[in-house]
C-alpha cells in the first residue's frame, strides 16, 4: 500500500505527459505482479465493492479523532471529500503495517463475513498503521470515490514500453468483463493471448472533431482542403445514443457501451436480433430509442438510464434499436485491418438476411457530390435527431482509440446563450484547491433560475481569475457549494435541450460546457429563460 499511495501521489504532483509514463513504469517494474494487476484494476474502474456504509465510516472517524460531530461535519463542508477529510482529521500515524495493496483489498473484499465490531476493529487498526498519504487512498478505495488523474492512454503506453507488445494489444485485453482476482499480470503481458474471454469487445475507434470556432464553423472550402476528394469519403449521421458494441459469441450474447460497462440487461429489446446473427459477430453502433423508422430525442433514452427495473410502460415509451454502423468480427475473424469499404459491404449482408430488421437498424449512408452540398445537409442535422455527421475514410482500418485522418466528426454548431454564475465548487485532483465547477442561470422576470452546471471551456489562466473572484466574492456557503455575487457572465454552448421536471428552470441541456467567458457583457444582458424555451 505504499508503494501505491507514493504511485497516486507521484502522478497528483506532474501534470506532464512523459513524467507520468515514467513514474507508471518505474512502479510497475518494481511491486509484486499482484499489485500490478490490482493497480490496472483500480486505474480502469474495477473497484471493489463497498464494504462499510459511510454512516460507520463516519461515526468511526469521529470517534478516533477524538472530536464532536459538528467539528467532523464543518471539515467536511470545508473539503467536500469524506475519505480526505477523515485522512486530514485522524492523527498523524506511521507506516507499520507491512501490508501490500492486494492484501488489503483481499480484506476489503472479505469484510462481508465480519461482523460490524470486526469490520470496526479492522478499520481501526488499519487507520492507525498509515501515514496519511496511505490513509488518503486507503479510504478512496474504501468508500468506492478512487480515481487518478491519469488516462488509460497513458497506463497502456507505460506498459507496453515495459512489455514491448503493441498499445493496440494491450488495450484489447484490459476491456472486458475481467477480475483481478483470476486475470494475471503475467496473463495480460504475455506474447500470446491465452485468454478465453468469449464477452471481451474491441477497443473503440473514436473520431477526430473537425475544429470550430464558437464564432465561425469551417467553410466547405476548408474542409475540401483538409480531406481532399469526396469521393475518397463516406458520410452518415452522427447519431446521438449510447455508442456499443454488440457480440454473438459461442452462443452467449453481450452489450458493452464505450465506458466499458456491460449493458446486456439494460437493452432487452436487442437480444433477438444479436442472437440472430452469425455466431463469431461483432457490430459496433448506436444504442437508441428508435420509433416509426426514426431515432427518438436523447431526452426519451434517460428515462431508460440508470434504471434497474424496466417496465412495461418504460419499455413501451422508450423502444430500442440498434444503428450499426461497422463489423469487427465475423464468423470469428478480427476484420478491424480490413478497409472499412469492405467491412461495410459485409455489415450490409448481415443486416440483408438478418429477420429483427425493426431493432437491427443500418446506419444510412448520406449521398453527396461536393462538400458545399454536405455543408448544406447538415443544417438539418437537429430535424433528423442527428449531432452532425460522421466522415469515414473508405480505405481505413478499424483503428485503436482516437487517430487524426481517417475517421472525423462533423458537429452542427452547438446552440448558446449567455448566463450569469451564481454558484461555485471546487475541483478535483490538482484542481482540488480551484473552484472549477460552476452553475449557471439566466433571467425569469427579475429573478435569476439556475439551469445548467459546467467545468470545462476555460483556460488556466482564466480559472485562476474565476477562483479569485469567488474567494472574495462569496455570499452563502452549503457545504462545498458556494453562493457568489451575480456579476460575472460567461456564454454556455449545449448539443440539445428539452423539457425537463427535475429541474427549477423546467429546461434539461444535453452536453453544457463554457464557450468563453464574455467579460464584455453585464449581468443585465444575460439571456433569459423564455429565450431556451424558445429552443425546445
Amino acid at each position: 500500500m505504499r508503494d501505491f499511495a507514493q504511485l497516486f501521489a507521484s502522478l497528483d504532483e506532474t501534470n506532464k505527459t512523459n513524467a507520468k509514463i515514467n513514474v507508471l513504469k518505474d512502479y510497475f517494474i518494481s511491486v509484486p505482479a499482484e499489485d500490478k494487476i490490482h493497480t490496472l484494476a483500480l486505474f480502469t474502474g474495477r473497484k471493489p465493492k463497498r464494504q462499510i456504509n459511510a454512516t460507520l465510516v463516519k461515526t468511526w472517524a469521529i470517534e478516533l479523532a477524538n472530536i464532536p460531530q459538528w467539528l467532523f461535519e464543518e471539515s467536511y463542508q470545508v473539503v467536500g471529500d469524506l475519505g480526505e477529510t477523515i485522512a486530514l482529521l485522524l492523527p498523524d500515524g506511521e507506516s507499520t503495517h507491512g501490508k501490500s495493496l492486494a492484501e488489503f483489498i483481499r480484506e476489503m473484499n472479505d469484510l462481508n463475513t465480519l461482523t460490524e465490531n470486526e469490520k470496526k476493529i479492522w478499520l481501526i487498526d488499519s487507520w492507525t498503521s498509515m501515514t496519511r498519504q496511505e490513509r488518503f487512498v486507503f479510504n478512496k478505495i474504501l468508500t468506492g470515490s478512487f480515481r487518478v488523474g491519469v488516462s488509460q492512454s497513458l497506463i497502456v503506453k507505460a506498459l507496453s514500453e515495459i512489455s514491448g507488445l503493441n498499445p493496440a494489444v494491450i488495450t484489447h485485453r484490459i476491456m472486458g468483463n475481467w477480475d483481478p482476482a483470476t486475470f494475471s499480470f503475467h496473463d495480460l503481458l504475455q506474447e500470446e493471448d491465452g485468454s478465453d474471454d468469449a464477452s471481451r469487445p474491441y477497443p473503440f475507434c473514436l473520431a477526430y472533431a473537425i475544429q470550430e470556432t464558437s464564432d465561425k464553423s469551417k467553410s466547405a472550402e476548408e474542409i475540401a482542403q483538409d480531406l481532399g476528394d469526396t469521393i475518397e469519403w463516406q458520410a452518415e449521421w452522427k447519431w446521438d445514443g449510447i455508442r456499443a458494441q454488440v457480440i454473438h459469441r459461442k452462443g452467449e450474447i453481450f452489450i458493452w457501451t464505450r465506458g466499458e460497462e456491460l449493458a446486456t440487461e439494460k437493452f432487452p429489446e436487442l437480444h433477438d436480433f444479436i442472437l440472430s446473427l452469425p455466431d463469431g459477430t461483432v457490430l459496433d453502433g448506436e444504442a437508441i430509442c428508435f420509433a416509426e423508422n426514426k431515432p427518438l430525442p436523447f431526452n426519451v433514452l434517460q428515462t431508460r438510464i440508470g434504471r434497474k427495473n424496466l417496465s412495461k410502460k418504460i419499455l413501451a415509451e422508450s423502444p430500442m434499436a440498434f444503428i450499426a454502423y461497422d463489423c469487427l468480427e465475423f464468423a470469428g475473424d478480427d476484420i478491424r485491418s480490413m478497409p472499412f469499404k469492405h467491412r461495410r459491404s459485409v455489415l450490409e449482408k448481415l443486416h440483408q438476411i438478418n429477420p429483427h430488421q425493426d431493432t437491427f437498424q443500418l446506419s444510412a449512408i448520406v449521398q453527396f457530390d461536393t462538400w458545399q452540398e454536405l455543408f448544406d445537409l447538415r443544417l438539418q442535422s437537429r430535424e433528423n435527431h442527428a449531432e452532425g455527421f460522421m466522415l469515414k475514410k473508405l480505405d481505413s482500418i478499424y483503428q485503436t482509440g482516437r487517430k487524426r485522418g481517417d475517421w472525423w466528426k462533423w458537429k452542427v454548431d452547438p446552440l448558446s446563450v449567455d448566463a450569469v454564475m451564481i454558484y461555485a465548487q471546487k475541483g478535483h485532483g490538482r484542481r482540488a484547491d480551484l473552484y472549477t465547477d460552476y452553475t449557471f442561470a439566466v433571467w425569469d422576470g427579475d429573478k435569476l433560475v439556475p439551469f445548467a452546471k459546467a467545468y470545462s471551456g476555460l483556460t488556466d489562466k482564466e480559472i485562476k481569475q474565476v477562483d479569485y473572484f469567488v474567494k472574495r466574492n462569496t455570499l452563502e456557503k452549503f457545504g462545498p457549494v458556494r453562493t457568489v455575487k451575480p456579476e460575472l457572465v460567461f456564454e454556455i454552448g449545449f448539443e440539445g435541450i428539452n423539457r425537463s421536471t427535475r429541474h427549477k428552470s423546467g429546461i434539461a441541456l444535453r452536453f453544457p460546457r463554457i464557450l468563453r467567458w464574455r467579460q464584455d457583457k453585464k449581468i443585465e444582458e444575460a439571456d433569459t429563460l423564455e429565450t431556451l424555451r424558445a429552443m425546445l
